[in-house]
């Protein structure tokens, strides 16, 4: 299950919060690593590392890294608060494999947003914004910044896809676009820790002060060609845990002309299945103004199915496209940048587009 190496730091690459990207020296040729200091400790030129190259060795797109397990001499300290009275939290997340962290969740009485999320149970009307996929997250925020620009924008990161938050570049350069990420369930390294989603959106709501809360899972998500078998359909679970706390649930639809798959075309079938068969309560399905004719035609014979439960709402696309490229990170989803996939990108940032105006305005 693990195709272990051993090598050595050469240099380091590149870095961004929570990550480090190394040159490891591995029998002689150099080869591509990734380390996260707060798990492993901080890697120095020299240093003998151990690594799982299972990504590496799959070519993974996303991720085909050689991750970093340990540095075998010279261990890091123990972190700060982690004795035996557990000041450091006791929620352990990557539970039960060699690397299981210890966090200190927002709903533990130690944490000092413990009296806020356990008197509350309501969302009070917040719109959340859901995605199933991670390249969806900074298209949304530039459609809710679009419109207010001031929108404190929280990100509720579940576990389908990578666990650490450390992983996503897109999260780093977002860090002044965000009031803060949440990482949920096995989920972990956000700048607030929740065993929930449903936690995690009150999180969002009382310990960060979001208007608007985006959902998605983090980079790197699992599909198998088949309807049920995508992580992303847990999409339709967090449009439910929205639902249940008095949110405004706000699906994003993964809609393509470029995808070469045809389950892909149009709306997706994952967003067929995550808000036509696993959301269990309504939501606001937007559609911008602005998609090219044929693609704009499918979508219209796909819709019908999803219109039964749920609300479409025409959104206007003026302004969306600029707002797109004045990104601060690149535009990418599956390898496609804004312009290969414009509809994609589109439909992300009218679902913001629409969130902005459903948030309480500021008094």
């Amino acid at each position: 299950m693990v195709r272990w190496r051993a090598g050595v730091v050469a240099g380091v690459r590149r870095r961004w919060r929570g990550a480090v990207e190394l040159s490891v020296t591995v029998d002689g040729v150099a080869t591509r690593a990734l380390a996260y200091p707060e798990l492993v400790g901080e890697p120095e030129p020299g240093d003998r590392v151990l690594l799982n190259v299972n990504a590496q060795l799959m070519g993974l797109g996303t991720g085909g890294y050689a991750l970093v397990v340990a540095l075998p001499d010279r261990l890091p300290p123990d972190p700060p608060g982690a004795g035996t009275d557990r000041d450091g939290g006791h929620v352990v997340k990557a539970r039960y494999t060699p690397l299981q962290a210890i966090v200190r969740g927002v709903e533990e009485p130690s944490s000092p947003h413990h009296a806020a999320i356990a008197a509350a149970d309501t969302l009070a009307g917040m719109p959340v914004v859901t995605a199933d996929l991670h390249s969806a997250l900074p298209a949304i925020a530039a459609g809710i910044h679009a419109d207010r620009p001031a929108a404190r924008i929280a990100y509720v990161m579940t576990d389908g896809g990578a666990l650490p938050a450390w992983f996503s570049r897109t999260l780093d350069g977002l860090r002044d676009r965000l009031v803060g990420t949440v990482t949920v369930g096995q989920a972990f390294g956000g700048d607030l820790e929740a065993v929930t989603t449903h936690s995690g959106l009150l999180a969002a709501r009382y310990a960060l002060g979001a208007d608007v809360a985006v959902v998605a899972q983090g980079p790197g998500n699992l599909g198998a060609g088949l309807p049920w078998a995508f992580s992303g359909v847990a999409v339709g679970e967090a449009v439910n845990a929205a639902g249940a706390l008095g949110g405004q649930a706000v699906g994003a639809l993964r809609i393509s002309a470029a995808d070469p798959r045809e389950r892909h075309r149009g709306i997706s079938h994952h967003s067929l299945t995550a808000y036509g068969r696993v959301a269990l309560v309504p939501c606001d399905l937007p559609l911008p103004d602005g998609l090219e004719a044929p693609l704009a035609a499918r979508v219209e014979e796909q819709i019908a199915d999803l219109s039964v439960r749920h609300r479409i709402v025409r959104v206007p696309s003026e302004g969306l496209d600029a707002a797109l490229r004045a990104s601060p990170v690149p535009l990418s989803t599956m390898g496609r940048g804004l312009d290969a996939d414009h509809g994609y990108f589109l439909t992300a940032a009218a679902a913001g587009r629409h969130a902005a105006a459903l948030a309480v305005q500021p008094s």
